[in-house]
């Protein structure tokens, strides 16, 4: 059975799917959530804001300035191929 993006069996005909989405939208039935998947991303988080907290001003606008240029970097297209925005 397929898995949806956290993990979850989800049916694998579209009929079938939109009949489980419904079921859970509506309360009939509960979604399974993995433990061990949530717990890791509430860790991931703590992880994040702790180093956030550690971590200079200057150091954050250097990280902050090369994602802005990573982010807006002219892209070359390769011969062949149609240039993307």
């Amino acid at each position: 059975m397929p898995k949806g993006p956290q993990g979850q069996k989800r049916p694998a005909d579209v009929i079938g799917n939109a009949v489980k989405v419904m079921r859970i939208a509506t309360g009939e039935e509960t979604e399974e959530v993995d433990p061990v998947k949530s717990a890791a991303a509430e860790l991931g988080s703590r992880g994040g804001n702790a180093r956030a907290a550690t971590m200079t001003p200057e150091r954050r606008a250097e990280i902050a300035k090369k994602a802005a240029k990573a982010r807006w970097r002219i892209r070359v297209p390769v011969r062949g191929q149609k240039e993307r925005t």
